[in-house]
This record gives C-alpha cells, structure tokens and sequence, in this order.
C-alpha cells in the first residue's frame, strides 16, 4: 500500500542528526516530502485559475531545504507512492511541528482505490520565510477502514489524479 514503507517512527537521521519525524505511527503513517519543489511566485504577473493553471505562476526548485516565502505557497509531492484499497480512505493533514510554526498543509482525502505521489499543498502563513526540510515528515496519513468496499471507487471514476508521478498541478 505505501513504497517505500517505513515500518516504525524515524525521529534522526543516520548521521545522528534530529530530523521531523516519519514511518508508521500509532494509527497512521507520517510521509516524507520529496526535495522537488513548485514555489508560487509573481515575477511573470501571472494569474491562478484552477481552470487554466498558469506554470508560469512558479518556479520550480530541487533542494534539501525549501524556503517558502512569507505569505506565499508551494507545492510538493510525497517520497512515498500509496496504492489505496477499495475499502479505506484516508485523511492526510500537517503535522503539528509544522503547524505550530504558520505552515500548514491542506487536509486532503486519498480515496478507495486511488494510486500516486500525494501532491503537498503547502502554505506559509506568516510574513516570514519558511524552510521545509526535503526527506523528512510533513504531513500524517490516518487510515479508516469500511465494513463494506465502496459502491464508486476513485479508479472506478476514471479519477483525474489517478497514479500521478512528480508534483500534478490542477487539471480540468
């Protein structure tokens, strides 16, 4: 269901160093951003339209460390590729460190039988800059499991996100 899985909490990298947190948890799985990034910017003058999505609106950036301007929105997408059964859905919200600092991460549904990288929607809430740590957990993925399959699945639909690679910006 999740590739690459890490079966517990990771809380520090090899090397010893203090890392935010990812790996199976209590009664989720904390996933890891990827260090691909899709910084919103407004040096073209470009407008958002969920319609017809400008690429012009970011730039975009592979680092370990992403600084995400003050006030502004970026996008990511998870290390993890999730294959969802027909009988569970899930909730992906932010996680508190994050949180706790003005990022927040929108909460998102992943429904029975869609498949992919989990496209990160991250805000930066304060009139700071914001680092967001490439590799390292960013948000938490809560698991509910139905008494009974789906009538409609995501696969079923033909859903527009369906097994998407790399960071997906809006389609239509």
């Amino acid at each position: 269901m999740i590739e690459p899985f890490i079966d517990g909490q990771i809380r520090s990298s090899e090397e010893g160093g203090r890392v935010i947190s990812y790996g199976l948890s209590s009664y989720g799985y904390d996933l890891r951003v990827a260090d691909e990034f899709k910084v919103f910017t407004n040096v073209f003058s470009a407008m958002v339209d969920p319609k017809e999505f400008d690429e012009k609106s970011f730039v975009d950036v592979k680092t370990d460390v992403c600084v995400v301007p003050p006030n502004s929105f970026a996008l990511a997408r998870s290390v993890e590729y999730f294959r969802i059964p027909r009988e569970v859905l899930t909730i992906c919200v932010g996680k508190s460190t994050y949180a706790r600092c003005g990022i927040i991460v929108n909460v998102t549904p992943f429904e029975p039988e869609w498949e992919g990288h989990v496209t990160l929607e991250i805000s930066n809430t304060t009139p700071l800059p914001a680092k967001i740590y490439a590799n390292e957990g960013l948000a938490q993925v809560v698991f509910f499991e139905a008494k009974e399959s789906c009538e409609t699945s995501y696969a079923d639909r033909a859903g527009k996100y369906m097994k998407q690679r790399g960071i997906t910006v809006p389609r239509m």
